[in-house]
């Protein structure tokens, strides 16, 4: 299973061939804010762990098994942004947060989390009672 250093360039490394169809090293560096000899350090264990295919020079390719475990990452990170968002956590505030607990969840929790969203976005108005509820504590 991958370390969480794994997991946030295994997630990096997804997005970047999302967005732009490609991931270099020094987008990579980057975006995670490491050196570029970091990544390719990284970028060499994730291949012999086969979950990306890199050549010096030449650049990377996700396997079937890195982009089956980038995608689930970045899912991930999507779900806990929006339960943030929907319990009222401050906008300034879910990105850290996000980064500081998505490698200390574990997937049952994750699913757990999944199951309680689509609970809220089911009926808005279990939302505004959530809402209300906070207030009260904010209140007291």
């Amino acid at each position: 299973m991958a370390t969480p250093s794994m997991e946030d360039y295994l997630e990096r490394i997804y997005r970047l061939i999302d967005e732009k169809g490609y991931a270099r090293v020094s987008d990579i560096a980057e975006g995670l804010d490491v050196h570029p000899s970091s990544v390719t350090k990284m970028i060499q264990k994730l291949d012999k762990d086969d979950y990306l295919v890199y050549e010096k020079y030449r650049g990377l390719v996700l396997t079937a098994k890195g982009k089956r475990i980038g995608k689930r990452l970045v899912d991930r990170h999507k779900l806990l942004e929006t339960f943030l968002e929907l319990i009222g956590v401050r906008e300034e505030n879910i990105y850290q947060d996000v980064e500081g607990i998505e490698h200390h969840l574990s997937w049952d929790s994750i699913t757990c989390i999944e199951t309680l969203v689509e609970y809220f976005k089911r009926d808005p108005k279990r939302l505004e009672e959530l809402a209300a509820v906070r207030r009260e504590l904010e209140n007291e």
